[in-house]
This record gives C-alpha cells, structure tokens and sequence, in this order.
C-alpha cells in the first residue's frame, strides 16, 4: 500500500515492522510491562551487589528454591552453608543470624523476581501465540529474547559460583558485566519490540538520522558493559575526584598498564577501568549531542525530539555518575545510576526503533489508545 508520493513516505512503505493485529495493544503493555520488571530486577540486582548479599545463597536451585528458610533449622542449615564460604572467612567472620538473613533476603528476592519474570514471559507469550496474535518477525523476536531470558539465569549461576571459588569474597567482574550487559540486552529487546507494534503509522526519518540513531542504543550497551566492570572491580572507590583523578586528567602507562598479559589490565586493573568508563561516557554524551544536532537540523519533528530527549538524559546520566563518584558510591547513589542507565537505554532504543519508521496498520475494529514509551517519544506524522 502507497500512503503518498512523497519519497520520504515512499520509503516509509518499504520498512519491515509488525503489521497491526488484533490485540496488538494487549501485546505492546505486556511487552512494557516486562521491561518494567528487567529494570527492577537490574535495580534489586544493584543493591544486592552493594549490599554484598549477593553470596549468601550458596546453591542453584531453580525451583525448590523458590521457598525461602521457614524455620530454625532451615534457618541453621543456610547459615552452615554460608559460614563455609570465602566471602564468610574472610569479610564477615563473626556475623550473627540476624545480619546473615538480610543479606539472604536482598538475594532471595532477586532470585524471585527472576523466576516471576519468566512466569510474566513465557505464560501470556504461549496465550498470544496460541490466539494467532504475533506476527512472524515478533514471533521470532521473542522467541530469542526467551532463550536470551533463559541463559540469563544460566549467567547469573555462573557468576555466582565464580564468589565461591577459594580465596573470592565476590563475584568475578567480568562475569558481573555480562550479567548486567544481558539483562539490558533484554531490556533492549523488549521496548525494540515494543515499539514497533504501535498502531499509528510513522514515517521513517532520514538515512543519517537513522544510522546515527541506531548507533546510539550500541554505545549505551558498551558503557553499561563498562560500568559493570566498574562495579564488579569496586573501581569506582579508587578515584573519587572530577575531572582529574587524584591531581592528573590520566594516571601514569606504569599504573594503567601494570598487569601481565596487557589484556588483563581492561578487566582487572581498577585504574584503566575507571579511566575507561569515564572516557566512554565523555563519548556517548559526545555522541548523543551531535545526534540532537544532526536530528534538529535534518528531520524537525518527532525524530527531532526523540533525540533531544536521549542527549538529556545521557546529560543527566553522567552528572549523576559524577555525584556517585564523589560521594564514593553510597547506596542510593550507586542504584540510582545503574537504573538511570536503565532509562538512557531504553529512550535510545525506542528512538532508534521509531526512526526506522513504523508500517501503517489496518485500522482496529476498536480506536485504540497507544501505550507505551513511543506516545511520550513523539507519535511522528
């Protein structure tokens, strides 16, 4: 079907995107919904590791695990099992019951939350499926997000046991970093998914525009990559002034390339690793800002400010990395930047879904009323 002569519009036809279906709606809230849960399953993730609760349970159990110590002895028995870790001999010897519990509570509801997350998939994705309400290419979309769901909690095992070997009080930085990095993969995945199936046409912006704004959401993922080892390190208690760092803008080759092999100096040597999540964030704002530009200029309208509003939160996300690092990552610090990063993720993504354009759809039988992140992002022409 042509909407329009207009080359812009003509392109606009070609876009491969969700055709509307019946319930489409019903699909693009559940889709949000969830994307609700990742971020505070990355919020209680965060506070677990700050909390450094995140070894208190001691085995993977995917489903008798879901119910927690009832009693005394359950009690006894959990606390044995902690009491026989490094994290227990080497930081907490001494820790009574009471302290034990809350860190098994901070893990536990992480846990539960996971598995409750995969219950809000994989149920309503077998209804819809099963009522012929996705289409082919979302179908498959979440087809590989479920499998990506699954190897999280796979990842998330992974990391664990890496705390548990001898002589770890937590868990391996990089294997921390790619358990965020998937969660936010997933997060990606799921407003990507989200977005396209609005039942409003949009026009595709301009080709610059719209390599420039798929970049972004790559950029976002590499800093979050970044951050994680940042967190796993603890190396962000290392240097906790701005913008230099402790009296010099980059710290001398002989701290930041102390390590041998060289390889290992990106993952475990604290000062690289901090130097190169601040840098990286110096380039995304860069990047987000020369985007706003491009996309004021270019394609005026909703592309426009979808960008303006991705360029003011990468904006805000790195002052409030800045406040975390001098304050030296309290609490409340610390989970707000994580979940934050959250938000620059997800404006990212919606605006570079959005600007590949959306099919028009088969008028519903019902209006309907958009839901979602793409309403606030600008409904476009």
């Amino acid at each position: 079907m042509r909407l329009s002569t207009h080359p812009t519009l003509d392109r606009f036809d070609a876009v491969p995107a969700a055709s509307y279906r019946p319930g489409h709606g019903a699909v693009r809230a559940w889709l949000y919904g969830l994307a609700v849960l990742v971020v505070a399953m990355v919020a209680i993730g965060g506070a677990t590791r700050l909390t450094g609760s995140g070894l208190s349970i001691t085995e993977w159990r995917p489903v008798t695990g879901v119910v927690p110590p009832l009693n005394a002895a359950d009690w006894a028995v959990e606390f044995d099992k902690y009491r026989d870790t490094p994290q227990y001999r080497i930081l907490n010897q001494g820790i009574g019951l009471d302290g034990f519990k809350t860190l098994y509570w901070w893990e536990w509801g992480h846990r539960l939350l996971g598995r409750i997350v995969g219950l809000v998939f994989f149920l309503p994705f077998a209804w819809f499926w099963i009522r012929g309400m996705l289409g082919r290419r979302l179908l498959l979309g979440l087809l590989g997000l479920g499998l990506l769901g699954g190897l999280q909690g796979a990842i998330g095992w992974i990391m664990v046991a890496s705390g548990l070997q001898p002589g770890m009080t937590a868990v391996a930085p990089l294997k921390l970093a790619l358990h965020l990095t998937t969660a936010s993969l997933i997060l990606a995945g799921l407003v990507w998914l989200a977005a396209g199936t609005r039942p409003r046409a949009l026009a595709p912006a301009p080709e610059p525009v719209r390599l420039f704004a798929g970049l972004l959401p790559v950029l976002v993922l590499i800093q979050i990559w970044l951050g994680g080892l940042v967190a796993g390190s603890k190396a962000g208690l290392l240097y906790n002034t701005w913008p230099d760092m402790d009296g010099v803008l980059v710290p001398p080759a002989r701290v930041l390339f102390d390590k041998v092999p060289l390889i290992e100096n990106f993952v475990d040597n604290v000062a690289l690793v901090q130097l190169n999540h601040r840098l990286f964030a110096y380039l995304v704002v860069l990047a987000a800002l020369a985007h706003a530009i491009q996309a004021v200029r270019a394609a005026p309208g909703s592309a426009a400010g979808r960008a303006m509003g991705v360029a003011a939160l990468a904006l805000a996300q790195m002052g409030l990395g800045i406040v975390t690092l001098l304050l030296q990552v309290p609490l409340w610090a610390g989970l707000a930047h994580q979940v934050f990063a959250m938000a620059v993720l997800i404006m990212a993504t919606v605006h570079a879904r959005l600007s590949l354009g959306v099919r028009a759809a088969s008028a519903p039988e019902v209006a309907e009323v958009p839901i979602g992140l793409e309403t606030l992002a600008g409904r476009g022409a």
